[in-house]
Order: structure tokens, then C-alpha cells, then sequence
């Protein structure tokens, strides 16, 4: 792979713009190359057709993307050198970036949903970003961003809402009074968790505010019985906080010895749990590179 510049800005769109902007070195066309998913247990599609006819055929086919077992061939990152795809030509597009976590919470929810027909992915390189992204497509030039009904919108946690709310598939976002509003609390908070972390990267041990976040994350886990997630059942909280915890694990275990589900049962059931996901499990970067990017970033000077 030819080198890479050790650091850049990668624009993942946040919906507090106060909050800890990542600037990650660019692993992404080597990660576009390890991402392997799990053999399709689909059987040929033309025996499908055969025994099932077609109506019968899209509904298993539709059933095995939400539950995250098709096997998913990823496009190539598109750089400065691509051509534009043809916007607003109908197609429902979702802009992203492979090792963005802001963009990997958008990307997670269209798999959970089994939306991988209905929305393509259209990967960005952005470290040598194509000029037609920010002329043609969104003018905040960040990710993620989704093109629909000729409109594109971005903001990952709004984008996660209006995918679940807009789109087939079960619904993510609880109806009980006291869980929706424990996912409104929970989703204001990502932003400041992860600003938390990110100030204690540099410097010795876990620092105080880190340590609070974690354990904020295990009592918040702890409030419903009825299963593993933050709302009891797997939601878009969960989504939520997903892409950040998955980088963050990694990290403080490599470089500050540090195991932060050590001493928090919750958090280590939420983990394990997670990993089950198939739909998210595709998503996943390698744990080696995701630590790398953060290492550039934030401990590149020290």
C-alpha cells in the first residue's frame, strides 16, 4: 500500500459540532480489502425462484439481509480520480466512509433493517475526496450523508432515526413511554462520552472523566431487565454507541493497559451480545488498524 499521510481530517458528520471531531489517518482501502462477511446460507437463487416463486423468494431474501446473513460484496472508495454517480436518478445512496464511526452507526441500521438492496453504499475516500461530493451531493463535504427522494441529509443520529422511521424492516426505536425517553437521554449523551474518553488518551492511567463515562455506560445498562441492550431490547440507542465503544475497547487495552469492561458485567454482556449481531459484525473494522488511526491522531506528538 503506498503511504499515507499520518494525519487527516475525516469530516464524520456529528450532530454536535462542539463535539471531539475525529482525524483519522486513512486505512480505508486497506480495510475495504479485509472487510470479509460470513457465508450466505442462501441457497442459488434460481432453485429459490423454482420452489418458492418469486413474491416468496423477496421475503426470504428480505428476511436473511435484516438478519444479516447475505453476503455483501462492498464497492470501491471513490477518490478525486471517480466519476460522480448520477445523483438524484432515483437510486437511495448512503455516502460513507469504511472506518468513519459516525458513519458506521448509518451503515449498521441499513443492515439491521435488511436495506442492502434498497440503499446502496457509496463509500468515499476522504482523504483524496472527489470535488463532484461537495458540489454535487452534500456541501458540508462530510460523512455520512443519504441521498433520498432528491434530498440528501446528513447527521449521523438523525440519519439513524429517519432510516428507521422511513424504511421497511422492524422498527429500532421503542414505543414505551419510559424507554423513549431513556434513548432520548442516552442519544443526547454520546457526544459528551465521547468527549470524555478522548480527553484522557493523552496523559497517564484512565483519568476520572473516562472512568465516570464507562461507568455511566454500565449503570445505564443496568436499568432495564428485559435483555442484554441499553433499552433492554437492541435498539438505535445501541447503534448509537456501537461504532465508538468497538474503537475504544481496543485502544485502552493496547495502550493504557487498560480493560474497560473489567469490573462492569453489563458492559461485557452488551459486548459479547454485540458481537452476535451480524449486521453490525459486517461492519466492523480490524481492532490493530482502528487503534492505529487513533494512535496518529492522538499520541502521533507525544
Amino acid at each position: 500500500m503506498a503511504s499515507l499521510k499520518s494525519k487527516v481530517s475525516y469530516s464524520c458528520s456529528n450532530n454536535n459540532t462542539n463535539s471531539v471531531p475525529f482525524y483519522l489517518s486513512s486505512f480505508c482501502k486497506k480495510v475495504v480489502t479485509q472487510i470479509r462477511f460470513p457465508n450466505t446460507t442462501i441457497s442459488p437463487p434460481k432453485l429459490q425462484l423454482q420452489a418458492l416463486g418469486k413474491a416468496r423468494a423477496k421475503v426470504l431474501l428480505s428476511a436473511k439481509m435484516a438478519a444479516g446473513t447475505v453476503n455483501e460484496v462492498l464497492p470501491p472508495l471513490l477518490d478525486s480520480s471517480s466519476e460522480s454517480p448520477p445523483v438524484f436518478d432515483g437510486t437511495t445512496r448512503l455516502y460513507i466512509s469504511y472506518i468513519c464511526p459516525y458513519a458506521q452507526r448509518v451503515w449498521i441500521i441499513r443492515n439491521c433493517k435488511g436495506l442492502q438492496d434498497k440503499i446502496k453504499l457509496v463509500p468515499i475516500d476522504l482523504e483524496n475526496r472527489p470535488a463532484w461530493y461537495k458540489e454535487k451531493v452534500y456541501s458540508a463535504n462530510k460523512v455520512p450523508s443519504l441521498e433520498h427522494n432528491n434530498e440528501v441529509r446528513g447527521e449521523s443520529l438523525d440519519l439513524i432515526k429517519y432510516i428507521d422511521s422511513h424504511f421497511e424492516g422492524p422498527s429500532l426505536f421503542p414505543h414505551d413511554p419510559d424507554k423513549k425517553e431513556f434513548a432520548e437521554e442516552l442519544l443526547s449523551y454520546t457526544d459528551t462520552f465521547n468527549r470524555a474518553v478522548i480527553s484522557s488518551f493523552k496523559g497517564d492511567g484512565i483519568g476520572n472523566e473516562a472512568g465516570a463515562a464507562f461507568d455511566y455506560i454500565e449503570t445505564a445498562l443496568s436499568k432495564f431487565e428485559d435483555g442484554p441492550f441499553f433499552l433492554g431490547q437492541f435498539s438505535l440507542v445501541d447503534i448509537a454507541y456501537a461504532p465508538f465503544i468497538e474503537r475504544f475497547h481496543p485502544f485502552f487495552l493496547d495502550v493504557k493497559k487498560y480493560d474497560i469492561i473489567a469490573g462492569r458485567p453489563k458492559l461485557t454482556d452488551w459486548i459479547k451480545e454485540m458481537d452476535k449481531n451480524d449486521a453490525y459484525k459486517q461492519t466492523k473494522g480490524e481492532p490493530k488498524e482502528l487503534v492505529d488511526v487513533l494512535k496518529k491522531r492522538f499520541l502521533a506528538q507525544t
